[in-house]
């Protein structure tokens, strides 16, 4: 017995055949054409369906107040660290709940049913960021499962309060464990501390490494070589990783495939990084992001992803992942039709490996999780910013948007 049926659904990959979706109990229960049942239904019209989108790498807690931070100085100088600190101190749990509402929903509206939010666990806000985030999570369940990673922003080997919000953190919400060594005086201690945390609780790692423009020095191979020591592959990974594109395509090659074998994956923040990075140059500015084509076809899992909204690191955003998708293309210069395809498995199918999610995609037994996209496939929907019409989690509609229509005279 179906308690719900989505009609007429495009899938990614099919060869144009229409497929119907029923639901049961909160799961997916049938797959094919013109399933039989008297059901309550969705009419796809042909559009393409995809298990909800994936956002693996956001910061919920610090979104939204480009507003309350001084003004940038000046391109060159942008302070972008130093401007968001200053705000910190005005942060309480409910002005964070508050705005990590506001982009919550905005992301759940763009088809988004699955997150990994960062929260940072730094003197002056310690946990303050856990406890919104962890009432959010808990509201929300009916539209998103949302993952919490703390991690430490400015600073852990030479901060012993950091460490121990941070053990806090992870005794109270937090699922995951990240990490941002560029901020540390020891780098190494840093990525050391995180792994030696994330075994103890036994949980994932998701870091922040290698921004920047430079790649005379790495952190990715410490991340590697531990990953492979502690046998941690397909639980690690690693965002924004923009000091590989100043590397020659061999070399980031052979990168890739390193991380490829210790089963460490790498997530692109392009939006933040086009913003941020290369403002030690005038003109001819390089791009600094990550070429996850590139990456992928060596074997390393890879996702795409929002990092910052209407923040000095970001001002710009709308929680849309296809958006993100879409600039990611733009800014690699990727015209294949297979590749952009690869990069809509970046927001999807990818991103949920990442976060290791087994119940995940349509598929019989996965949960009842359909986003439904006004594009007829993964091309067209990153080609044209395609919007989202409708998502659907544990078996019930949860956003519903109209298509846009002419009205002529």
């Amino acid at each position: 017995m179906l308690d719900f049926v989505i009609r007429n659904a495009r899938l990614p990959g099919s060869a144009g055949e229409l497929k119907d979706i029923g639901f049961s109990k909160g799961r997916i229960a049938a797959i094919e054409p013109k399933l039989v049942a008297d059901s309550p239904s969705y009419d796809a019209q042909g559009c393409l369906c995809c298990g909800g989108l994936c956002e693996t790498h956001i910061h919920l807690d610090k979104s939204r107040i480009v507003d309350r931070c001084t003004p940038e100085p000046s391109r060159s100088e942008p302070n972008h660290m130093k401007r968001v600190q200053a705000a910190k101190p005005t942060f309480t749990v409910e002005d964070i709940y508050n705005r990590a509402k506001a982009s919550l929903e905005s992301c759940i509206k763009q088809g988004t049913s699955r997150m990994r939010t960062h929260a940072e666990i730094d003197l002056p806000v310690g946990t303050k960021c856990i406890e919104a985030l962890t009432q959010l999570q808990k509201e929300y369940a009916w539209a998103i499962d949302l993952e919490i990673c703390a991690f430490a922003q400015e600073g852990l080997s030479n901060a012993p309060e950091a460490d121990k919000a941070l053990v806090k953190a992870l005794e109270t919400g937090a699922k995951t464990i990240g990490g941002a060594p560029n901020y540390d005086v020891d780098h190494p201690a840093q990525i050391n501390r995180v792994f030696e945390l994330a075994r103890h609780y036994d949980i994932d790692i998701d870091m922040h490494i290698d921004s920047g423009h430079d790649p005379a020095s790495l952190d990715l191979h410490l991340v590697a070589e531990l990953t492979d020591k502690y046998k941690y592959g397909g639980r690690v990974a690693m965002g924004h990783v923009t000091k590989v594109s100043g590397l020659p395509t061999a070399k980031q090659k052979d990168i890739a495939k390193k991380l490829a074998d210790a089963g460490v994956a790498v997530t692109a923040l392009p939006a933040t990084d086009l913003f941020v990075l290369a403002r030690h140059v005038d003109y001819n500015v390089p791009r600094c992001v990550t070429d996850l084509n590139l990456f992928a076809e060596q074997g390393c899992n890879c996702s795409i992803s929002s990092n910052n909204i209407l923040n000095p690191f970001t001002p710009f955003g709308d929680g849309s992942l296809i958006r993100m998708a879409n600039l990611h293309a733009n800014t690699l210069q990727v015209g294949q039709a297979e590749r952009i395809t690869e990069l809509f498995s970046m927001i999807s199918d990818r991103s949920a490996k990442l976060m290791n999610l087994k119940d995940y995609g349509i598929k019989v037994g996965s949960q009842a999780e359909v986003t439904v996209i006004d594009a007829k496939s993964p091309v067209e929907a990153v080609a044209t910013c395609a919007p989202v019409l409708a998502v659907f989690k544990r078996g019930r509609q949860t956003v519903r948007r109209d298509r846009a229509e002419l009205l002529p005279p």
